[in-house]
């Protein structure tokens, strides 16, 4: 009786050993797991880390440089396009101009950013187009009545200027370093939403036939940052809060966004908005027409056999390459040793050019 009772003891005693042993290795393994979780963790907030923290900055920089702009048609312009509109519609000599009511002057809004302290503002000629009265608010609620120093319809540029001095402004960054996946911020008026700021990365560049404009001049930088209709104009700046671009368009089948906007690069924003202020438009004094080296084989039909370059197609009369030996059908292949191989390149050189395709 004495060893059986000692048997069945010791295997009680045995099973105990067994059983804080389990629970041993139990708390180990939960104690290791929670350590491994704690270590993801440490990992997942470390790679936080590794994210632009100072969009606040860049925002910060940008919002008071980024103006919100209303526009809309005189008395005296309405009047003139009503004029016009009567001469073309037969009914009116009929009827009357008064028999359809007085037109409708045409409204609008957009944005712009300042680029000098003295009020020079950069926007879309398509925010300004077919309008003459300017009033442009200020990130402090302050109005100024602005007047059009000159627009570029083909780069879709315009310049504004109002009278005040002292203000922030932004400064062009260089568009030609960023590169696809970096951060940028858009900022500017969607809907009415004053100073509003959205963030996204570079999604490609060099992007063109945008804007369905034959005449177009177009190189846009595409990201993923929202814009919507009032963002016109409006900036896209990196992450230091620089200028790389000037929001102009989205990509969409509804007319809001739908996943992708385009902006003009600071590098061709610069020079035609300098243009614009020291000559009121875009110079134009080269006088040639050119074309691109694949347009120009694919509806001349012929074969250039070179990959680099721009065709002259045509001469202004009276322009400055007719006097200086330039012909039809020659290739400019450089120009104070810059490559060009676009209408682009040359705008972007700042040189005098005109484009037909």
């Amino acid at each position: 009786m004495k060893k059986i009772f000692s048997l069945i003891v010791a295997g009680a005693t045995g099973g105990l050993v067994v059983l804080v042993g389990l629970l041993s290795i139990g708390h180990y393994s939960v104690n290791k797991k929670s350590a491994d979780d704690v270590h993801l963790t440490a990992q997942f907030e470390g790679s936080d880390a590794n994210l632009p923290n100072d969009f606040i900055a860049a925002a910060d920089e940008a919002m008071p440089a980024v103006v919100h702009i209303s526009v809309k048609e005189s008395t005296n312009l309405a009047q003139s396009r009503k004029r016009e509109g009567s001469r073309r519609d037969p009914f009116s000599f009929f009827f009357g101009d008064e028999f359809f009511g007085n037109p409708r002057g045409r409204e609008g809004k957009g944005s712009g950013v300042i680029i000098s302290s003295d009020g020079y503002i950069v926007t879309n000629n398509h925010v300004i187009e077919m309008t003459d009265d300017f009033e442009v608010t200020l990130h402090d609620e302050r109005k100024f009545k602005a007047t059009l120093v000159g627009s570029d319809p083909r780069t879709d540029l315009a310049v504004l200027k109002i009278d005040a001095d002292g203000l922030p402004f932004l400064k062009f960054a260089d568009s030609d370093k960023m590169r696809v996946g970096e951060w940028v911020l858009a900022v500017g008026n969607p809907f009415d939403l004053t100073s509003t700021v959205t963030a996204g990365i570079v999604s490609a560049k060099g992007r063109n036939k945008i804007l369905r404009q034959n005449d177009a001049i177009e190189d846009f930088i595409q990201t993923d940052a929202a814009v919507n209709p009032g963002n016109s104009g409006g900036a896209l700046v990196n992450i230091e809060g620089g200028l790389i671009g000037v929001n102009t368009a989205i990509a969409t089948a509804t007319g809001y966004y739908a996943g992708y906007s385009f902006a003009i690069p600071s590098n061709m924003v610069e020079p035609v908005v300098n243009n614009i202020i020291d000559f009121g438009g875009p110079r134009v004094t080269l006088g040639v027409y050119v074309a691109s080296i694949a347009d120009y084989e694919e509806y001349a039909g012929r074969d250039l056999n070179i990959e680099k370059g721009i065709v002259v197609t045509e001469l202004v009369d009276g322009g400055t390459a007719q006097y200086s030996g330039i012909l039809p059908n020659d290739v400019i292949t450089k120009v104070d040793q810059e490559t060009v191989n676009s209408a682009e390149d040359l705008v972007k050189n700042n040189e005098p050019f005109q484009d037909r395709r």
